[in-house]
Protein backbone atom coordinates (compact mmCIF):
# COMPACT_ATOMS: atom_id res chain seq x y z
CA UNK A 1 0.00 0.00 0.00
CA UNK A 2 1.61 3.67 -0.88
CA UNK A 3 0.38 6.54 1.13
CA UNK A 4 0.50 9.79 -0.44
CA UNK A 5 2.86 12.07 1.84
CA UNK A 6 1.97 16.00 1.17
CA UNK A 7 5.19 17.38 0.10
CA UNK A 8 5.93 20.70 -1.92
CA UNK A 9 2.94 21.15 -4.75
CA UNK A 10 2.39 17.05 -5.13
CA UNK A 11 3.15 14.08 -2.79
CA UNK A 12 5.55 12.02 -1.82
CA UNK A 13 4.76 7.74 -1.63
CA UNK A 14 5.53 6.06 1.58
CA UNK A 15 6.09 2.71 1.07
CA UNK A 16 6.39 0.59 4.39
CA UNK A 17 7.75 -3.18 4.05
CA UNK A 18 5.04 -5.98 4.66
CA UNK A 19 5.82 -6.29 8.75
CA UNK A 20 5.12 -2.83 9.01
CA UNK A 21 1.63 -1.60 10.02
CA UNK A 22 0.32 1.74 9.39
CA UNK A 23 -1.53 3.64 11.57
CA UNK A 24 -3.02 6.48 9.22
CA UNK A 25 -3.83 9.79 11.02
CA UNK A 26 -6.22 12.26 8.88
CA UNK A 27 -9.18 14.21 9.14
CA UNK A 28 -12.79 12.75 8.81
CA UNK A 29 -14.43 13.54 5.51
CA UNK A 30 -15.60 17.51 5.68
CA UNK A 31 -18.79 17.91 4.04
CA UNK A 32 -17.91 20.62 1.61
CA UNK A 33 -20.04 23.83 0.33
CA UNK A 34 -21.52 23.00 -2.50
CA UNK A 35 -21.51 27.01 -4.06
CA UNK A 36 -18.29 28.52 -2.23
CA UNK A 37 -19.28 31.31 -3.65
CA UNK A 38 -22.62 31.95 -2.80
CA UNK A 39 -21.62 30.70 0.76
CA UNK A 40 -19.46 33.42 1.72
CA UNK A 41 -22.34 36.10 0.22
CA UNK A 42 -24.30 34.36 2.63
CA UNK A 43 -21.50 34.37 5.46
CA UNK A 44 -21.42 38.66 4.98
CA UNK A 45 -25.38 39.15 4.56
CA UNK A 46 -26.06 36.91 7.91
CA UNK A 47 -23.21 37.04 10.24
CA UNK A 48 -22.93 34.67 12.88
CA UNK A 49 -22.48 38.17 15.45
CA UNK A 50 -23.20 40.88 15.19
CA UNK A 51 -24.33 43.42 11.80
CA UNK A 52 -24.32 42.63 8.11
CA UNK A 53 -21.21 44.16 6.22
CA UNK A 54 -23.54 45.87 4.04
CA UNK A 55 -25.08 47.82 7.69
CA UNK A 56 -21.40 48.43 8.63
CA UNK A 57 -20.34 49.43 5.68
CA UNK A 58 -22.86 52.20 5.44
CA UNK A 59 -21.04 53.85 8.65
CA UNK A 60 -17.45 54.04 7.50
CA UNK A 61 -15.99 55.96 5.07
CA UNK A 62 -12.66 53.86 5.23
CA UNK A 63 -11.95 50.43 5.55
CA UNK A 64 -8.90 47.74 5.93
CA UNK A 65 -8.94 44.34 5.13
CA UNK A 66 -6.62 41.91 6.84
CA UNK A 67 -5.09 39.43 4.68
CA UNK A 68 -2.83 36.44 5.75
CA UNK A 69 0.63 36.05 4.40
CA UNK A 70 1.76 33.13 1.49
CA UNK A 71 2.57 30.94 4.28
CA UNK A 72 -1.40 30.76 4.90
CA UNK A 73 -3.24 28.95 1.97
CA UNK A 74 -6.71 31.40 2.78
CA UNK A 75 -9.04 30.98 -0.28
CA UNK A 76 -8.20 35.00 -1.29
CA UNK A 77 -9.56 34.66 -4.23
CA UNK A 78 -13.21 33.49 -3.06
CA UNK A 79 -13.54 35.85 0.07
CA UNK A 80 -12.08 39.29 -0.95
CA UNK A 81 -13.89 40.41 -3.89
CA UNK A 82 -17.46 40.05 -2.36
CA UNK A 83 -16.15 41.71 0.63
CA UNK A 84 -14.37 44.60 -1.81
CA UNK A 85 -18.02 44.69 -3.88
CA UNK A 86 -19.80 45.47 -0.67
CA UNK A 87 -17.90 48.07 0.51
CA UNK A 88 -18.08 49.97 -2.48
CA UNK A 89 -21.85 49.58 -3.02
CA UNK A 90 -22.16 51.02 0.63
CA UNK A 91 -20.15 53.99 -0.63
CA UNK A 92 -17.09 54.03 0.45
CA UNK A 93 -14.29 55.01 -2.05
CA UNK A 94 -11.74 52.34 -3.84
CA UNK A 95 -9.16 54.89 -2.62
CA UNK A 96 -10.03 54.67 0.97
CA UNK A 97 -10.00 50.31 1.03
CA UNK A 98 -6.68 48.63 1.93
CA UNK A 99 -5.98 45.25 1.94
CA UNK A 100 -3.12 45.04 4.35
CA UNK A 101 -0.80 41.85 3.94
CA UNK A 102 -0.69 40.69 7.60
CA UNK A 103 3.31 39.43 8.00
CA UNK A 104 4.24 39.59 10.97
CA UNK A 105 7.81 39.54 11.02
CA UNK A 106 7.72 37.57 7.94
CA UNK A 107 9.23 38.85 4.44
CA UNK A 108 6.63 40.96 2.09
CA UNK A 109 5.13 39.67 -0.23
CA UNK A 110 5.67 41.33 -3.61
CA UNK A 111 5.28 40.80 -7.76
CA UNK A 112 3.85 37.92 -9.11
CA UNK A 113 3.69 36.54 -5.13
CA UNK A 114 1.75 39.03 -4.16
CA UNK A 115 -0.68 38.05 -7.56
CA UNK A 116 -0.66 34.73 -6.15
CA UNK A 117 -1.57 35.47 -2.92
CA UNK A 118 -4.37 37.76 -3.57
CA UNK A 119 -5.78 35.56 -7.00
CA UNK A 120 -7.76 38.37 -8.04
CA UNK A 121 -6.73 40.60 -10.76
CA UNK A 122 -9.95 42.60 -9.97
CA UNK A 123 -8.65 43.33 -6.78
CA UNK A 124 -5.15 44.43 -7.49
CA UNK A 125 -6.31 46.67 -9.83
CA UNK A 126 -8.97 48.12 -7.75
CA UNK A 127 -8.07 48.96 -4.36
CA UNK A 128 -4.62 49.17 -2.53
CA UNK A 129 -3.04 46.40 -1.84
CA UNK A 130 -0.19 46.87 0.75
CA UNK A 131 2.17 44.52 2.71
CA UNK A 132 3.11 45.28 6.58
CA UNK A 133 6.36 46.11 8.12
CA UNK A 134 7.34 45.26 11.66
CA UNK A 135 10.24 47.37 11.89
CA UNK A 136 8.99 50.76 10.66
CA UNK A 137 7.99 52.49 13.72
CA UNK A 138 6.44 55.36 11.78
CA UNK A 139 3.80 53.09 10.12
CA UNK A 140 2.38 52.02 14.22
CA UNK A 141 0.16 53.55 16.43
CA UNK A 142 1.05 53.11 19.82
CA UNK A 143 -1.74 51.88 21.94
CA UNK A 144 -0.42 51.59 25.72
CA UNK A 145 0.34 48.12 27.44
CA UNK A 146 -1.69 45.21 28.13
CA UNK A 147 -2.47 44.12 31.52
CA UNK A 148 -0.11 41.72 31.02
CA UNK A 149 2.55 44.28 30.10
CA UNK A 150 2.86 43.51 26.81
CA UNK A 151 3.62 46.88 24.34
CA UNK A 152 1.04 46.95 21.62
CA UNK A 153 2.17 48.78 18.59
CA UNK A 154 -0.39 48.13 15.62
CA UNK A 155 -0.27 48.89 12.02
CA UNK A 156 -2.07 52.29 11.83
CA UNK A 157 -3.67 51.71 8.26
CA UNK A 158 -5.66 49.92 10.36
CA UNK A 159 -6.02 51.44 13.71
CA UNK A 160 -7.33 54.28 11.50
CA UNK A 161 -9.19 52.45 9.45
CA UNK A 162 -13.23 52.91 10.38
CA UNK A 163 -13.85 49.57 9.38
CA UNK A 164 -11.58 46.47 10.52
CA UNK A 165 -12.24 43.44 8.93
CA UNK A 166 -9.66 40.47 9.56
CA UNK A 167 -9.62 37.59 7.28
CA UNK A 168 -8.13 34.14 7.54
CA UNK A 169 -7.89 30.46 7.83
CA UNK A 170 -8.73 28.66 11.34
CA UNK A 171 -5.95 25.64 11.71
CA UNK A 172 -4.22 24.26 14.77
CA UNK A 173 -1.01 26.02 15.65
CA UNK A 174 1.35 25.33 17.86
CA UNK A 175 1.21 28.58 20.44
CA UNK A 176 -1.45 30.68 19.55
CA UNK A 177 -3.89 26.94 19.94
CA UNK A 178 -5.37 27.94 16.49
CA UNK A 179 -4.39 30.24 13.73
CA UNK A 180 -7.16 33.30 12.46
CA UNK A 181 -9.12 36.01 14.57
CA UNK A 182 -6.73 37.44 16.77
CA UNK A 183 -3.84 36.16 15.42
CA UNK A 184 -3.78 37.93 12.20
CA UNK A 185 -3.65 40.81 14.28
CA UNK A 186 -1.27 40.15 16.60
CA UNK A 187 1.88 38.73 15.79
CA UNK A 188 -0.04 39.55 11.91
CA UNK A 189 0.52 43.72 11.97
CA UNK A 190 2.14 44.11 14.86
CA UNK A 191 5.29 46.30 15.65
CA UNK A 192 8.81 44.19 16.40
CA UNK A 193 8.30 45.34 20.16
CA UNK A 194 5.07 43.67 20.45
CA UNK A 195 5.75 40.52 18.57
CA UNK A 196 9.07 39.97 20.30
CA UNK A 197 7.35 40.68 23.80
CA UNK A 198 4.84 38.04 23.58
CA UNK A 199 7.07 35.64 21.90
CA UNK A 200 9.71 35.57 24.82
CA UNK A 201 11.03 32.25 26.78
CA UNK A 202 7.93 33.19 29.42
CA UNK A 203 4.85 32.78 26.74
CA UNK A 204 6.81 29.65 24.61
CA UNK A 205 8.03 27.93 27.54
CA UNK A 206 4.60 27.71 29.12
CA UNK A 207 3.04 23.85 28.63
CA UNK A 208 -0.37 25.65 27.70
CA UNK A 209 0.95 27.76 24.77
CA UNK A 210 0.59 25.07 21.91
CA UNK A 211 -1.48 22.86 20.07
CA UNK A 212 -5.69 23.28 19.76
CA UNK A 213 -5.41 24.99 23.70
CA UNK A 214 -6.93 27.77 24.54
CA UNK A 215 -7.27 26.91 28.55
CA UNK A 216 -3.89 28.65 30.54
CA UNK A 217 -2.62 30.15 27.14
CA UNK A 218 -1.31 32.92 27.79
CA UNK A 219 -0.16 34.10 24.14
CA UNK A 220 -3.92 33.47 23.20
CA UNK A 221 -4.81 35.64 26.23
CA UNK A 222 -2.43 38.52 24.89
CA UNK A 223 -4.05 38.17 21.80
CA UNK A 224 -7.45 38.55 22.75
CA UNK A 225 -6.67 41.66 25.31
CA UNK A 226 -5.26 43.47 22.20
CA UNK A 227 -8.45 43.10 19.86
CA UNK A 228 -9.78 44.31 22.67
CA UNK A 229 -7.92 47.26 22.59
CA UNK A 230 -9.08 48.27 19.00
CA UNK A 231 -12.40 48.54 19.54
CA UNK A 232 -14.85 46.94 16.88
CA UNK A 233 -12.91 44.32 14.89
CA UNK A 234 -14.79 41.97 12.43
CA UNK A 235 -13.36 39.17 10.75
CA UNK A 236 -13.90 36.39 7.71
CA UNK A 237 -13.37 33.03 8.63
CA UNK A 238 -12.61 29.78 6.83
CA UNK A 239 -11.90 26.34 7.31
CA UNK A 240 -10.60 23.82 4.66
CA UNK A 241 -10.54 20.47 4.22
CA UNK A 242 -6.79 18.26 2.96
CA UNK A 243 -7.49 19.60 -0.58
CA UNK A 244 -8.04 22.67 0.09
CA UNK A 245 -11.81 23.28 -0.91
CA UNK A 246 -13.93 25.06 1.38
CA UNK A 247 -15.65 23.62 3.88
CA UNK A 248 -16.91 26.79 6.85
CA UNK A 249 -16.90 30.35 6.14
CA UNK A 250 -18.82 32.81 8.68
CA UNK A 251 -18.54 36.50 9.54
CA UNK A 252 -19.30 38.73 12.47
CA UNK A 253 -17.32 40.28 15.79
CA UNK A 254 -14.13 38.56 15.65
CA UNK A 255 -13.76 37.02 18.75
CA UNK A 256 -17.67 35.44 18.40
CA UNK A 257 -16.94 34.06 14.69
CA UNK A 258 -13.55 32.73 15.08
CA UNK A 259 -14.80 30.63 18.15
CA UNK A 260 -17.27 29.29 16.25
CA UNK A 261 -15.06 28.32 13.61
CA UNK A 262 -12.50 26.40 15.77
CA UNK A 263 -15.63 24.57 17.20
CA UNK A 264 -16.13 23.46 13.52
CA UNK A 265 -12.83 23.06 12.72
CA UNK A 266 -11.92 20.96 16.46
CA UNK A 267 -13.97 18.14 15.33
CA UNK A 268 -11.80 17.15 11.87
CA UNK A 269 -8.08 18.14 13.15
CA UNK A 270 -8.07 16.80 16.76
CA UNK A 271 -7.55 13.26 16.42
CA UNK A 272 -7.27 10.27 19.09
CA UNK A 273 -5.00 7.97 18.74
CA UNK A 274 -4.56 4.72 21.23
CA UNK A 275 -1.16 4.89 21.97
CA UNK A 276 1.84 6.67 21.51
CA UNK A 277 4.32 5.51 18.94
CA UNK A 278 7.93 4.60 18.52
CA UNK A 279 7.97 6.14 15.44
CA UNK A 280 6.12 8.50 13.59
CA UNK A 281 6.15 10.06 9.68
CA UNK A 282 4.85 13.04 9.37
CA UNK A 283 4.76 16.34 6.48
CA UNK A 284 4.95 20.21 6.73
CA UNK A 285 1.28 20.09 4.68
CA UNK A 286 3.16 20.82 1.32
CA UNK A 287 3.00 23.92 -0.40
CA UNK A 288 3.30 26.63 0.58
CA UNK A 289 3.70 25.75 4.42
CA UNK A 290 6.81 23.69 3.69
CA UNK A 291 8.55 26.42 2.07
CA UNK A 292 11.26 26.97 4.85
CA UNK A 293 12.31 24.86 7.44
CA UNK A 294 11.00 27.60 9.85
CA UNK A 295 7.65 26.69 9.15
CA UNK A 296 8.63 22.85 9.23
CA UNK A 297 8.83 22.97 12.82
CA UNK A 298 4.88 22.98 13.11
CA UNK A 299 4.74 19.83 11.76
CA UNK A 300 7.20 18.57 14.15
CA UNK A 301 5.76 20.05 17.00
CA UNK A 302 2.30 19.06 16.16
CA UNK A 303 3.30 14.90 16.00
CA UNK A 304 4.96 15.31 19.67
CA UNK A 305 1.56 14.07 21.44
CA UNK A 306 1.71 10.70 19.92
CA UNK A 307 5.47 10.28 19.66
CA UNK A 308 7.15 8.27 22.48
CA UNK A 309 9.62 9.42 24.46
CA UNK A 310 13.26 8.95 22.94
CA UNK A 311 11.21 8.01 19.68
CA UNK A 312 12.04 8.83 16.15
CA UNK A 313 10.05 11.26 13.58
CA UNK A 314 10.45 11.58 9.83
CA UNK A 315 9.33 14.95 8.40
CA UNK A 316 8.97 15.89 4.51
CA UNK A 317 9.41 19.36 3.93
CA UNK A 318 10.66 20.95 0.57
CA UNK A 319 12.26 23.73 2.49
CA UNK A 320 12.12 24.75 -1.22
CA UNK A 321 12.82 28.63 0.15
CA UNK A 322 15.77 27.27 2.54
CA UNK A 323 15.48 27.54 6.42
CA UNK A 324 14.08 30.99 6.61
CA UNK A 325 14.69 34.42 7.55
CA UNK A 326 18.75 35.46 8.44
CA UNK A 327 17.11 35.57 12.62
CA UNK A 328 16.16 32.27 12.77
CA UNK A 329 19.05 31.19 11.11
CA UNK A 330 21.02 32.57 13.66
CA UNK A 331 19.08 30.80 16.21
CA UNK A 332 20.11 27.90 14.73
CA UNK A 333 23.61 28.65 14.57
CA UNK A 334 23.49 29.46 18.65
CA UNK A 335 21.67 26.19 19.08
CA UNK A 336 24.18 24.37 17.12
CA UNK A 337 27.14 26.20 18.81
CA UNK A 338 25.92 25.82 22.44
CA UNK A 339 23.61 23.25 22.65
CA UNK A 340 20.05 22.99 24.41
CA UNK A 341 21.05 24.52 27.67
CA UNK A 342 23.18 27.38 26.54
CA UNK A 343 20.12 28.68 23.85
CA UNK A 344 17.87 28.78 26.38
CA UNK A 345 20.14 30.18 28.72
CA UNK A 346 20.74 32.98 26.56
CA UNK A 347 16.96 33.60 25.52
CA UNK A 348 15.90 33.13 29.11
CA UNK A 349 18.14 36.39 29.23
CA UNK A 350 15.66 38.78 27.54
CA UNK A 351 12.81 40.43 27.92
CA UNK A 352 12.50 40.94 24.14
CA UNK A 353 13.05 37.58 21.95
CA UNK A 354 14.99 37.81 19.31
CA UNK A 355 13.48 37.58 15.99
CA UNK A 356 12.26 34.13 14.91
CA UNK A 357 14.06 32.38 17.70
CA UNK A 358 10.92 31.59 18.64
CA UNK A 359 10.91 28.64 16.65
CA UNK A 360 13.81 27.02 17.94
CA UNK A 361 12.51 27.35 21.14
CA UNK A 362 9.92 25.35 20.09
CA UNK A 363 11.89 22.84 18.12
CA UNK A 364 13.68 22.02 21.45
CA UNK A 365 10.97 20.38 22.68
CA UNK A 366 11.23 17.91 20.43
CA UNK A 367 14.44 17.70 19.99
CA UNK A 368 15.33 17.24 23.42
CA UNK A 369 13.22 13.79 24.60
CA UNK A 370 13.29 12.57 20.47
CA UNK A 371 15.10 11.89 17.78
CA UNK A 372 14.20 13.73 14.78
CA UNK A 373 14.69 12.80 11.18
CA UNK A 374 14.51 15.66 7.73
CA UNK A 375 13.59 14.49 4.35
CA UNK A 376 14.26 17.68 1.51
CA UNK A 377 15.85 17.79 -1.41
CA UNK A 378 17.02 21.29 -1.16
CA UNK A 379 18.91 22.45 1.95
CA UNK A 380 22.63 22.81 1.66
CA UNK A 381 24.98 20.93 3.61
CA UNK A 382 25.62 24.25 5.60
CA UNK A 383 21.72 24.52 5.89
CA UNK A 384 21.30 20.74 7.01
CA UNK A 385 23.79 21.23 9.88
CA UNK A 386 21.47 23.92 11.07
CA UNK A 387 18.81 21.90 11.67
CA UNK A 388 19.16 19.68 14.63
CA UNK A 389 17.96 16.80 12.45
CA UNK A 390 19.12 13.99 11.45
CA UNK A 391 18.98 14.93 7.37
CA UNK A 392 18.51 12.89 4.53
CA UNK A 393 18.03 13.41 0.45
CA UNK A 394 16.68 10.38 -0.61
CA UNK A 395 12.93 9.51 0.51
CA UNK A 396 13.54 5.59 0.42
CA UNK A 397 16.48 5.94 2.70
CA UNK A 398 14.71 8.61 5.13
CA UNK A 399 11.76 5.88 5.53
CA UNK A 400 14.47 2.74 5.91
CA UNK A 401 16.58 5.04 8.30
CA UNK A 402 13.62 5.55 11.11
CA UNK A 403 12.25 1.62 10.83
CA UNK A 404 16.10 0.63 11.63
CA UNK A 405 16.62 3.01 14.30
CA UNK A 406 13.49 2.45 16.01
CA UNK A 407 12.16 -1.54 15.30
CA UNK A 408 9.29 -0.26 14.53
CA UNK A 409 6.43 -2.92 13.38
CA UNK A 410 3.77 -0.25 13.62
CA UNK A 411 3.95 3.27 12.55
CA UNK A 412 2.04 6.77 13.03
CA UNK A 413 1.46 8.69 9.56
CA UNK A 414 0.15 12.00 9.53
CA UNK A 415 0.02 12.86 5.75
CA UNK A 416 -1.47 16.39 6.27
CA UNK A 417 1.32 17.49 9.06
CA UNK A 418 0.41 20.25 11.17
CA UNK A 419 -2.91 20.14 10.17
CA UNK A 420 -4.20 17.42 12.38
CA UNK A 421 -3.14 17.20 15.65
CA UNK A 422 -3.18 13.94 16.98
CA UNK A 423 -3.41 12.83 20.94
CA UNK A 424 -2.69 9.70 22.48
CA UNK A 425 -5.11 7.91 24.25
CA UNK A 426 -3.26 6.11 26.54
CA UNK A 427 0.12 5.21 27.16
CA UNK A 428 1.39 1.89 25.69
Amino acid sequence: MSIPILYGHGTLPLELPQNCKAAIITKPAMTLLPDPRQAVAEALAHPSSGEPLAALATKAKSACILICDITRPVPNGLILRPIIETLLAAGIDAARICVLVATGLHRPNLGAELHELVNDEWVINTVRVENHYAHDDAAHADLGTTPFGTPVKLDRRFVEADLKIATGLVEPHFMAGYSGGRKVISPGIAHADTIGTFHNTRFMENPAVRNCNFEGNTLHSEQLAIVRMLGPVHAVNTCLDAERRLAFVNFGEITASHEEAVRFMRAFAEQTAPVRYRCVITSTAGYPLDKTYYQTIKGIVGALGILEKGGSLLIASECSEGLGSAEFQEAQTVLANKGIEGFLTEARSRSLAHVDEWQTVKLIEAIRDHRVHLYSASLSDEQRALTGATCHRDWAEAVAAVLRETSATEVAVIPEGPYVIPFAKREP
